[in-house]
C-alpha cells in the first residue's frame, strides 16, 4: 500500500506543477508508487521485474512502424535521451534535470537494472543536496527511492542510513504515529535485521508496533519483531509475538487460512529453536491437521509437505521415533 503524506501529496499539485508543464521534465515520481501501479502485488519494496530489457529505439520510431505499445526498453532510451539533452542544455544541477535523473533511475528500477538505478538514485541525490538541502520535500522523494532502490540491490546496511535521516526528519515535522513516519522506522527496522544489527532492530520494530494504526499492519510488524528476536536467540520473545499473530489471524482470517497456517508453522517451529520438543509437537500437529482440513489450496499443500518435515522433526526431538518415522 502506497502512503503519502499530506506535504508529499500537497507537492504533487504545487511544488512541481512548473515542471510538470514542460514535456521534457516529467514530474519527480517515487520509484514505489511507479511500480506499485505497474506491479498488483501492493508491495511497498522494490523487486525485480525481469533481466534488464536491451535499450531500443524512440517510440516515434515504433510507432511509425504501427506498433502503439512502447517497450520498457524504448521508454527507458526516452528518458535517457531526455537527461542528456537536459544536462546539455541546463547541466547537471538544474531542477529539471533533477528530475529527469530520477525518473530514469525509477525506470531502470522496474527493469531490474539494480545497480544503474542505485547509481543514478545517488547522483540525483547529490544534486538535489545540493540545489535544494538536505530537507526539501524533493530531496526526501529521491532519497527514498535510493533507500528502496539500495533494499533492492541486496545493500541493506547502507539503505538504513538513509532511513535513519527519513526517519528523523519525519518524526521532528509529524511526529512518531504518522504513518510515513512509521514506515520509515518499519523499513530501518528491517535493514537492521538484514544487516545483522539485530537489538537496534528489535528496538523499532518494537516502537513502530506501539505507533502503527491497523492490525493487519501491526501483525505483519509482529511477524518481524519475531524474526528479529528469533535471530537473537531471545526464542521465548519470539514466540510471545508469533502467538499473538495467530491468535489474531484466526480470529479474522480462519484457523485453515494459508495466511494463519503460515504463522502457526512458524510458531512450532519456534518451539523446535528453544528446544520446547513437546510444544513444538502439539503445535506442528495443530497445524498439520488444520492444513489437512483446507488441502484444496495448492499452497496449503506445499506447506503441508513443510509441516510433515518439521513434525517429524519435532517428533524425534521429542523422542518419539515411531510417530517420526511414520511421517517420513
Amino acid at each position: 500500500m502506497v502512503c503519502l503524506s499530506f506535504w508529499r501529496a500537497l507537492l504533487r499539485v504545487t511544488g512541481l506543477k512548473a515542471v510538470a508543464e514542460k514535456q521534457s521534465a516529467p514530474t519527480v515520481t517515487s520509484s514505489r508508487e511507479e511500480r506499485a501501479a505497474e506491479q498488483p502485488s501492493g508491495l511497498p519494496v522494490p523487486t525485480a521485474v525481469g533481466s534488464p530489457a536491451p535499450l531500443a529505439p524512440a517510440p516515434e520510431a515504433d510507432e511509425d512502424r504501427g506498433t502503439s505499445t512502447p517497450t520498457a526498453g524504448m521508454r527507458a532510451a526516452a528518458l535517457e535521451r531526455t537527461l542528456r539533452s537536459l544536462v546539455e542544455l541546463h547541466g547537471t544541477e538544474h531542477p529539471d534535470t533533477i528530475t529527469a535523473r530520477n525518473n530514469l533511475a525509477t525506470k531502470y528500477a522496474q527493469m531490474g537494472r539494480r545497480q544503474s538505478a542505485v547509481q543514478q538514485f545517488e547522483v540525483a541525490l547529490d544534486e538535489a543536496v545540493s540545489v535544494y538541502g538536505d530537507e526539501h520535500p524533493r530531496t526526501e522523494i529521491i532519497r527514498e527511492n535510493l533507500a528502496w532502490g539500495l533494499e533492492d540491490a541486496g545493500r541493506p546496511a547502507d539503505a538504513a542510513q538513509h532511513w535513519e535521516m527519513l526517519l528523523r526528519e519525519r518524526e521532528s515535522q509529524f511526529g512518531p504515529a504518522d504513518e510515513d513516519t512509521v514506515e520509515a522506522r518499519t523499513r530501518l527496522a528491517v535493514c537492521y535485521r538484514r544487516s545483522g544489527r539485530l537489538d537496534a532492530a528489535v528496538a523499532h520494530y518494537e516502537r513502530a508496533v506501539e505507533d502503527v494504526a491497523g492490525t493487519v499492519a501491526r501483525e505483519e510488524l509482529r511477524l518481524g519483531l519475531s524474526a528479529a528476536l528469533n535471530m537473537s536467540g531471545r526464542y521465548d520473545e519470539a514466540i510471545t509475538q508469533l502467538r499473538m499473530v495467530l491468535s489474531g489471524r484466526r480470529r479474522r482470517l480462519g484457523k485453515g487460512h494459508l495466511e494463519t497456517l503460515t504463522v502457526h508453522h512458524r510458531l512450532g517451529r519456534c518451539y523446535t529453536q528453544a528446544g520446547r520438543a513437546n510444544e513444538a509437537v502439539e503445535t506442528l500437529s495443530g497445524a498439520y491437521r488444520a492444513a489437512v482440513n483446507s488441502s484444496g489450496d495448492p499452497e496449503v499443500r506445499r506447506l503441508m509437505l513443510r509441516l510433515r518435515r518439521d513434525l517429524a522433526g519435532a517428533y524425534s526431538a521429542a523422542g518419539r521415533p515411531r510417530e517420526a518415522d511414520a511421517l517420513l
